[in-house]
């Protein structure tokens, strides 16, 4: 089972709305850790995602994936307009070619969201951000592209959702967290509550197409 670019669309239309719901949530998990501006600023990105995939007429998964990010870096600013912009341009554009999102399509695309996201930010697994659960949901992505892709997204939503558990017992390298020390540790990282909140809503989407 794979997801045709129209139907890619229609999953990043559904991740749209679930970030926009979850703002209250993401902003709140932020304020734990000394910021509070990220469940706004995922909720202006999305919005903007959804102004440009609305119309569209997709030629392929790329094209999608591509224009979600590049809505996202040009309408939020900041670093999560980078990171989460990087996400779905740099996944996006390892699936060049491509016709259809299939199991081995998402372990691509996860594993250039993370290098991607790596390379611009420069933290990695154990820092406490949005890597601690795309890191694993990229090596299971990996693990299990033989199977139909709404099963490696289920399987690769549970491993974000493990990895943003394990973020609470970290201490934070990377921005206003950092400052807290082992204040912020009993906290997930925001970013890593976006990656598993999109990963769930992919997963969901792709059991019911």
């Amino acid at each position: 089972m794979e997801l045709n670019p129209n139907q890619v669309r229609l999953m990043m239309l559904q991740v749209a709305d679930a970030i926009i719901v979850a703002e209250p949530k993401l902003s709140q998990a932020d304020r734990d850790l000394g910021d509070g501006d990220h469940g706004l600023g995922m909720k202006r990105g999305m919005e903007a995602v959804k102004a440009q995939l609305e119309p569209m007429e997709p030629a392929s998964p790329e094209q999608v994936l591509v224009a979600t990010g590049t809505a996202m870096m040009t309408s939020m600013g900041g670093a999560s307009g980078a990171i989460f912009g990087t996400v779905y341009r740099a996944g996006g554009k390892a699936l060049a070619g491509r016709a259809t999102l299939d199991s081995e399509g998402l372990a691509l695309f996860l594993q250039a969201a993370l290098e991607g996201v790596m390379k611009r930010g420069g933290a990695k697994p154990g820092d406490k951000t949005m890597i601690d659960a795309l890191a694993p949901a990229a090596e299971k992505a990996k693990e299990v592209t033989g199977q139909p892709v709404a099963d490696a997204l289920a399987a690769a939503a549970d491993a974000a959702e493990a990895g943003k558990e394990a973020s609470k017992d970290m201490i934070a390298q990377f921005g206003r967290a950092k400052t807290l020390g082992e204040a912020c540790l009993g906290f997930p990282d925001a970013g890593a509550l976006s990656v598993t909140i999109m990963l769930q809503t992919m997963a969901a989407f792709a059991k019911a197409a």
